[in-house]
Protein backbone atom coordinates (compact mmCIF):
# COMPACT_ATOMS: atom_id res chain seq x y z
CA UNK A 1 0.00 0.00 0.00
CA UNK A 2 1.40 3.14 -1.01
CA UNK A 3 -0.06 7.20 -0.33
CA UNK A 4 1.14 10.52 -0.55
CA UNK A 5 0.41 13.53 1.82
CA UNK A 6 1.03 16.71 2.61
CA UNK A 7 3.35 16.59 6.15
CA UNK A 8 1.70 19.96 7.24
CA UNK A 9 -1.50 18.44 6.89
CA UNK A 10 -1.06 15.12 8.50
CA UNK A 11 1.28 16.63 11.44
CA UNK A 12 -1.29 19.41 12.32
CA UNK A 13 -4.27 16.48 11.90
CA UNK A 14 -2.04 14.18 14.24
CA UNK A 15 -1.16 16.98 17.00
CA UNK A 16 -4.60 17.59 17.01
CA UNK A 17 -5.93 14.47 17.85
CA UNK A 18 -2.67 13.48 19.87
CA UNK A 19 -4.29 15.21 23.15
CA UNK A 20 -6.91 11.92 23.23
CA UNK A 21 -3.88 9.54 23.63
CA UNK A 22 -3.43 9.23 27.50
CA UNK A 23 0.08 8.73 29.06
CA UNK A 24 -0.46 5.14 30.35
CA UNK A 25 -2.95 2.57 28.36
CA UNK A 26 -3.92 -0.64 29.81
CA UNK A 27 -4.13 -2.03 26.19
CA UNK A 28 -0.78 -0.72 24.32
CA UNK A 29 -2.97 -0.40 20.78
CA UNK A 30 -4.05 2.77 22.61
CA UNK A 31 -0.64 4.41 21.97
CA UNK A 32 -1.00 4.22 18.12
CA UNK A 33 -2.62 6.03 15.09
CA UNK A 34 -5.21 3.84 13.46
CA UNK A 35 -4.98 4.81 9.69
CA UNK A 36 -7.34 4.06 7.45
CA UNK A 37 -6.89 4.94 3.36
CA UNK A 38 -9.96 4.37 1.51
CA UNK A 39 -10.56 5.72 -1.71
CA UNK A 40 -7.91 8.66 -1.89
CA UNK A 41 -9.27 9.83 1.61
CA UNK A 42 -7.03 9.35 4.81
CA UNK A 43 -8.94 8.26 8.34
CA UNK A 44 -6.63 8.68 11.47
CA UNK A 45 -8.44 7.20 14.80
CA UNK A 46 -7.40 7.96 18.51
CA UNK A 47 -8.49 6.33 21.38
CA UNK A 48 -8.50 6.26 25.16
CA UNK A 49 -11.22 3.63 25.79
CA UNK A 50 -13.77 6.02 26.74
CA UNK A 51 -13.03 9.30 23.51
CA UNK A 52 -12.76 8.30 20.28
CA UNK A 53 -11.65 10.49 17.65
CA UNK A 54 -11.21 10.46 13.91
CA UNK A 55 -9.77 12.77 11.69
CA UNK A 56 -9.71 13.04 8.16
CA UNK A 57 -6.96 14.06 5.28
CA UNK A 58 -7.11 14.30 1.34
CA UNK A 59 -4.11 12.40 0.29
CA UNK A 60 -2.88 13.54 -3.37
CA UNK A 61 -1.88 9.76 -4.35
CA UNK A 62 -2.66 6.55 -3.39
CA UNK A 63 -2.82 3.22 -5.21
CA UNK A 64 -5.04 0.60 -2.50
CA UNK A 65 -7.20 1.07 0.25
CA UNK A 66 -5.80 -0.43 3.84
CA UNK A 67 -5.35 -0.04 7.55
CA UNK A 68 -2.77 0.16 10.28
CA UNK A 69 -1.93 1.56 13.40
CA UNK A 70 1.80 3.15 14.07
CA UNK A 71 3.30 4.31 17.86
CA UNK A 72 1.43 7.80 18.45
CA UNK A 73 4.77 9.26 19.98
CA UNK A 74 7.39 8.48 17.26
CA UNK A 75 5.91 9.55 14.65
CA UNK A 76 5.00 12.53 15.68
CA UNK A 77 7.88 13.25 16.77
CA UNK A 78 9.67 12.57 12.92
CA UNK A 79 7.20 14.44 11.80
CA UNK A 80 7.45 17.62 13.40
CA UNK A 81 10.62 18.04 12.27
CA UNK A 82 9.78 17.86 8.52
CA UNK A 83 8.77 21.40 6.81
CA UNK A 84 6.29 21.29 4.38
CA UNK A 85 6.08 19.08 1.35
CA UNK A 86 4.98 15.48 0.30
CA UNK A 87 5.67 12.69 1.89
CA UNK A 88 5.26 9.39 0.49
CA UNK A 89 4.19 6.21 2.88
CA UNK A 90 4.88 2.82 1.70
CA UNK A 91 3.21 0.04 3.84
CA UNK A 92 3.82 -3.63 3.94
CA UNK A 93 0.31 -4.93 4.65
CA UNK A 94 1.76 -8.55 5.83
CA UNK A 95 4.90 -7.50 7.93
CA UNK A 96 3.50 -4.03 8.75
CA UNK A 97 6.85 -2.44 7.81
CA UNK A 98 6.76 1.30 6.92
CA UNK A 99 8.91 3.40 5.06
CA UNK A 100 8.39 7.53 5.14
CA UNK A 101 9.93 9.13 2.66
CA UNK A 102 10.50 12.73 2.44
CA UNK A 103 12.64 15.32 0.51
CA UNK A 104 16.07 14.34 1.07
CA UNK A 105 15.77 11.22 3.32
CA UNK A 106 13.18 8.42 4.64
CA UNK A 107 11.82 6.81 7.84
CA UNK A 108 11.98 3.32 8.50
CA UNK A 109 9.59 1.79 11.33
CA UNK A 110 7.53 -0.96 12.48
CA UNK A 111 3.32 -0.55 12.33
CA UNK A 112 0.58 -3.25 14.00
CA UNK A 113 -1.87 -4.98 13.65
CA UNK A 114 -5.10 -2.87 13.05
CA UNK A 115 -7.54 -4.94 13.81
CA UNK A 116 -7.15 -4.73 17.65
CA UNK A 117 -7.80 -1.42 18.05
CA UNK A 118 -11.34 -1.04 19.71
CA UNK A 119 -14.29 0.10 18.00
CA UNK A 120 -16.16 3.56 18.49
CA UNK A 121 -18.98 3.51 20.89
CA UNK A 122 -22.66 3.26 18.63
CA UNK A 123 -25.73 5.68 19.26
CA UNK A 124 -28.56 4.40 19.91
CA UNK A 125 -31.74 4.97 17.58
CA UNK A 126 -33.40 7.33 20.65
CA UNK A 127 -30.27 9.74 19.90
CA UNK A 128 -31.48 13.42 20.23
CA UNK A 129 -29.66 15.90 17.38
CA UNK A 130 -29.18 19.31 17.49
CA UNK A 131 -26.94 21.51 15.51
CA UNK A 132 -24.97 24.71 17.40
CA UNK A 133 -22.66 26.86 16.09
CA UNK A 134 -18.86 26.80 16.50
CA UNK A 135 -18.26 29.97 18.03
CA UNK A 136 -21.30 29.16 20.32
CA UNK A 137 -20.21 25.97 21.44
CA UNK A 138 -16.73 27.44 21.91
CA UNK A 139 -17.93 30.39 23.77
CA UNK A 140 -20.25 28.42 26.42
CA UNK A 141 -17.18 25.67 26.73
CA UNK A 142 -14.60 27.85 27.71
CA UNK A 143 -16.56 29.94 29.93
CA UNK A 144 -17.37 27.03 32.27
CA UNK A 145 -14.98 24.42 32.00
CA UNK A 146 -12.55 26.48 34.46
CA UNK A 147 -15.33 25.86 36.87
CA UNK A 148 -15.81 22.05 36.79
CA UNK A 149 -15.07 20.05 39.57
CA UNK A 150 -12.16 17.25 40.36
CA UNK A 151 -14.34 15.48 42.53
CA UNK A 152 -13.80 11.24 42.96
CA UNK A 153 -17.59 11.28 45.27
CA UNK A 154 -19.30 13.37 43.18
CA UNK A 155 -18.28 12.63 39.72
CA UNK A 156 -21.42 14.39 38.06
CA UNK A 157 -19.53 17.87 39.42
CA UNK A 158 -16.55 16.77 36.86
CA UNK A 159 -18.17 17.58 33.70
CA UNK A 160 -19.95 20.10 32.06
CA UNK A 161 -23.82 20.12 32.08
CA UNK A 162 -25.91 20.75 28.58
CA UNK A 163 -29.34 21.28 29.56
CA UNK A 164 -31.40 21.91 25.94
CA UNK A 165 -35.40 23.26 26.01
CA UNK A 166 -37.42 25.17 23.43
CA UNK A 167 -35.90 28.25 25.44
CA UNK A 168 -32.34 27.36 24.51
CA UNK A 169 -29.05 25.50 26.02
CA UNK A 170 -27.73 26.55 29.19
CA UNK A 171 -23.75 25.08 29.66
CA UNK A 172 -23.25 25.14 33.65
CA UNK A 173 -20.00 23.95 35.66
CA UNK A 174 -19.82 24.36 39.13
CA UNK A 175 -17.09 22.53 41.61
CA UNK A 176 -19.23 23.37 44.78
CA UNK A 177 -17.85 26.64 45.55
CA UNK A 178 -18.06 28.72 41.85
CA UNK A 179 -20.43 28.30 39.54
CA UNK A 180 -21.20 29.25 35.82
CA UNK A 181 -23.82 29.36 34.33
CA UNK A 182 -24.02 30.73 30.28
CA UNK A 183 -27.27 30.42 28.76
CA UNK A 184 -27.46 30.86 24.22
CA UNK A 185 -30.95 31.69 23.11
CA UNK A 186 -29.71 31.14 19.12
CA UNK A 187 -29.98 27.13 19.71
CA UNK A 188 -33.12 25.38 20.69
CA UNK A 189 -33.54 21.98 21.24
CA UNK A 190 -37.88 20.70 20.31
CA UNK A 191 -37.43 18.58 23.56
CA UNK A 192 -35.89 18.84 27.07
CA UNK A 193 -33.05 17.13 27.15
CA UNK A 194 -29.40 17.13 29.28
CA UNK A 195 -25.89 15.81 29.14
CA UNK A 196 -22.90 15.82 31.16
CA UNK A 197 -19.82 16.10 28.93
CA UNK A 198 -16.40 15.11 31.06
CA UNK A 199 -13.65 17.69 31.18
CA UNK A 200 -10.79 15.84 29.08
CA UNK A 201 -13.50 16.07 25.69
CA UNK A 202 -14.91 19.70 26.64
CA UNK A 203 -10.95 20.68 26.47
CA UNK A 204 -10.25 18.63 23.69
CA UNK A 205 -13.39 20.74 22.03
CA UNK A 206 -12.40 23.92 23.25
CA UNK A 207 -8.97 23.54 21.35
CA UNK A 208 -10.44 22.18 17.89
CA UNK A 209 -13.09 24.66 17.75
CA UNK A 210 -11.48 27.96 17.10
CA UNK A 211 -10.31 26.48 14.04
CA UNK A 212 -14.01 25.74 12.48
CA UNK A 213 -16.72 27.52 10.71
CA UNK A 214 -20.29 27.48 10.85
CA UNK A 215 -22.46 24.86 12.71
CA UNK A 216 -21.63 21.44 14.70
CA UNK A 217 -23.83 18.78 14.88
CA UNK A 218 -23.96 17.15 18.61
CA UNK A 219 -25.91 13.99 18.74
CA UNK A 220 -26.38 12.20 22.12
CA UNK A 221 -27.92 9.24 24.21
CA UNK A 222 -28.35 8.18 27.81
CA UNK A 223 -23.99 7.41 27.20
CA UNK A 224 -22.54 8.64 24.30
CA UNK A 225 -22.29 11.65 22.51
CA UNK A 226 -20.77 12.66 19.09
CA UNK A 227 -19.86 15.67 17.91
CA UNK A 228 -19.38 16.05 14.00
CA UNK A 229 -16.39 19.22 13.02
CA UNK A 230 -15.53 19.51 9.42
CA UNK A 231 -12.33 17.46 9.62
CA UNK A 232 -13.40 15.95 13.30
CA UNK A 233 -15.47 13.09 14.96
CA UNK A 234 -15.71 12.70 18.57
CA UNK A 235 -17.29 10.30 20.48
CA UNK A 236 -17.14 9.91 23.91
CA UNK A 237 -18.73 8.49 26.69
CA UNK A 238 -20.50 10.84 29.47
CA UNK A 239 -20.76 10.91 32.86
CA UNK A 240 -24.04 9.53 34.14
CA UNK A 241 -26.07 10.37 37.03
CA UNK A 242 -28.44 13.46 37.84
CA UNK A 243 -26.54 17.06 37.55
CA UNK A 244 -27.96 18.99 40.59
CA UNK A 245 -30.38 21.50 40.42
CA UNK A 246 -27.99 24.65 39.77
CA UNK A 247 -30.92 27.30 39.62
CA UNK A 248 -31.83 26.39 43.23
CA UNK A 249 -28.67 27.77 44.05
CA UNK A 250 -28.57 31.23 42.47
CA UNK A 251 -29.49 33.67 44.99
CA UNK A 252 -32.23 36.17 44.08
CA UNK A 253 -33.03 39.51 44.80
CA UNK A 254 -29.29 40.90 46.40
CA UNK A 255 -30.07 43.91 47.48
CA UNK A 256 -26.61 45.04 47.11
CA UNK A 257 -25.02 45.63 43.72
CA UNK A 258 -21.65 47.38 42.88
CA UNK A 259 -20.38 47.76 39.33
CA UNK A 260 -16.89 48.12 39.14
CA UNK A 261 -14.08 47.61 36.07
CA UNK A 262 -13.35 44.12 35.67
CA UNK A 263 -9.85 44.63 34.44
CA UNK A 264 -8.97 47.53 37.34
CA UNK A 265 -10.43 44.69 39.93
CA UNK A 266 -8.53 41.68 38.42
CA UNK A 267 -4.96 43.82 38.28
CA UNK A 268 -5.90 44.70 42.08
CA UNK A 269 -6.68 41.49 43.09
CA UNK A 270 -3.34 39.88 41.78
CA UNK A 271 -0.92 42.66 42.97
CA UNK A 272 -3.06 42.46 46.92
CA UNK A 273 -3.44 38.62 46.28
CA UNK A 274 0.51 37.87 46.43
CA UNK A 275 -0.02 38.89 50.30
CA UNK A 276 -2.93 36.56 51.43
CA UNK A 277 -2.33 33.53 53.44
CA UNK A 278 -0.74 30.68 51.14
CA UNK A 279 -3.03 27.91 53.05
CA UNK A 280 -6.29 30.38 52.06
CA UNK A 281 -6.15 32.39 49.34
CA UNK A 282 -8.50 34.92 51.16
CA UNK A 283 -9.00 38.22 50.71
CA UNK A 284 -10.92 40.87 51.92
CA UNK A 285 -13.93 43.03 49.76
CA UNK A 286 -15.02 46.11 51.72
CA UNK A 287 -17.70 48.16 50.57
CA UNK A 288 -18.57 51.75 51.14
CA UNK A 289 -20.15 54.53 49.06
CA UNK A 290 -18.62 54.34 45.56
CA UNK A 291 -15.24 52.67 46.91
CA UNK A 292 -14.37 49.19 47.10
CA UNK A 293 -11.05 48.28 49.67
CA UNK A 294 -9.59 44.85 48.44
CA UNK A 295 -6.94 43.66 51.72
CA UNK A 296 -4.77 40.23 52.63
CA UNK A 297 -3.14 39.62 55.13
CA UNK A 298 -0.39 36.59 56.36
CA UNK A 299 -0.22 36.96 59.72
CA UNK A 300 2.65 33.66 59.90
CA UNK A 301 4.91 36.26 57.97
CA UNK A 302 3.70 39.87 59.11
CA UNK A 303 2.30 40.20 55.51
CA UNK A 304 -0.21 42.50 54.62
CA UNK A 305 -1.96 44.38 50.89
CA UNK A 306 -4.26 46.99 50.35
CA UNK A 307 -5.55 48.97 48.00
CA UNK A 308 -8.39 50.96 46.56
CA UNK A 309 -10.89 51.08 44.17
CA UNK A 310 -13.85 53.50 42.68
CA UNK A 311 -16.85 51.51 41.99
CA UNK A 312 -20.99 52.37 41.87
CA UNK A 313 -21.75 51.34 45.09
CA UNK A 314 -24.90 52.87 47.35
CA UNK A 315 -26.15 50.36 49.84
CA UNK A 316 -24.89 49.62 53.19
CA UNK A 317 -21.38 49.90 54.11
CA UNK A 318 -20.20 45.40 54.33
CA UNK A 319 -17.15 43.35 54.18
CA UNK A 320 -17.34 40.34 52.69
CA UNK A 321 -14.54 37.74 52.07
CA UNK A 322 -13.48 35.68 48.96
CA UNK A 323 -10.91 33.03 47.83
CA UNK A 324 -8.65 35.34 45.32
CA UNK A 325 -7.62 32.80 43.06
CA UNK A 326 -11.45 31.65 41.98
CA UNK A 327 -12.29 35.44 42.18
CA UNK A 328 -9.22 35.89 39.19
CA UNK A 329 -10.91 32.92 37.34
CA UNK A 330 -14.12 34.09 37.57
CA UNK A 331 -13.35 37.79 36.11
CA UNK A 332 -10.47 36.51 33.55
CA UNK A 333 -13.54 34.51 31.84
CA UNK A 334 -16.40 37.39 31.55
CA UNK A 335 -15.45 39.42 28.43
CA UNK A 336 -17.14 42.67 29.47
CA UNK A 337 -15.52 45.84 30.52
CA UNK A 338 -17.43 46.81 33.75
CA UNK A 339 -18.93 43.45 35.98
CA UNK A 340 -21.78 44.04 38.43
CA UNK A 341 -21.29 42.40 41.61
CA UNK A 342 -24.65 41.12 43.54
CA UNK A 343 -24.31 40.65 47.18
CA UNK A 344 -27.02 40.20 50.04
CA UNK A 345 -25.05 39.10 53.05
CA UNK A 346 -20.82 38.04 53.65
CA UNK A 347 -22.38 34.66 54.55
CA UNK A 348 -23.97 34.33 51.10
CA UNK A 349 -22.89 33.51 47.54
CA UNK A 350 -22.05 36.73 45.26
CA UNK A 351 -23.14 36.97 41.71
CA UNK A 352 -21.19 37.63 39.04
CA UNK A 353 -22.48 38.95 35.81
CA UNK A 354 -21.24 41.30 32.50
CA UNK A 355 -23.03 44.51 32.52
CA UNK A 356 -22.87 44.39 28.83
CA UNK A 357 -24.33 40.75 28.02
CA UNK A 358 -23.17 39.08 24.56
CA UNK A 359 -25.65 38.98 21.99
CA UNK A 360 -28.58 36.02 22.64
CA UNK A 361 -26.48 35.31 25.73
CA UNK A 362 -26.94 35.21 29.28
CA UNK A 363 -24.34 35.00 31.62
CA UNK A 364 -23.82 34.31 35.12
CA UNK A 365 -21.41 33.54 37.53
CA UNK A 366 -21.26 32.44 41.19
CA UNK A 367 -18.64 32.24 44.26
CA UNK A 368 -19.21 31.07 47.48
CA UNK A 369 -17.83 33.38 50.10
CA UNK A 370 -15.26 32.70 53.02
CA UNK A 371 -15.67 33.36 56.89
CA UNK A 372 -13.73 36.27 57.70
CA UNK A 373 -12.53 36.31 61.32
CA UNK A 374 -12.80 39.80 62.28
Amino acid sequence: MKFVVSSTALSSHLQASSRVINSKNALPILDCFLFELEDGTLSVTVSDGEITMVTTIEVSQSDANGRFAVVAKTLLDALKEIPEQPLTFEVNTDTFGITVQYQNGQYSLMGQNADEFPQPAVLGDNAVRLEMGADVLQEGISRAVFATADDELRPVMNGVYFDMNTDGVTMVASDGHKLVRCKTFTVKSEERAAFILPKKPANLLRALLPKESGNISIEFDERNAMFLLENYRMVCRLIEGRYPNYNSVIPQNNPHKVTVDRQQMMGALRRVSIFSSQASSLIKLRLQENLMVLSAQDIDFSTSAEESLVCQYAGTPMSIGFKSTFLIDILSNIASEEVVIELADPSRAGVIIPVEQAENEDLLMLLMPMMLND
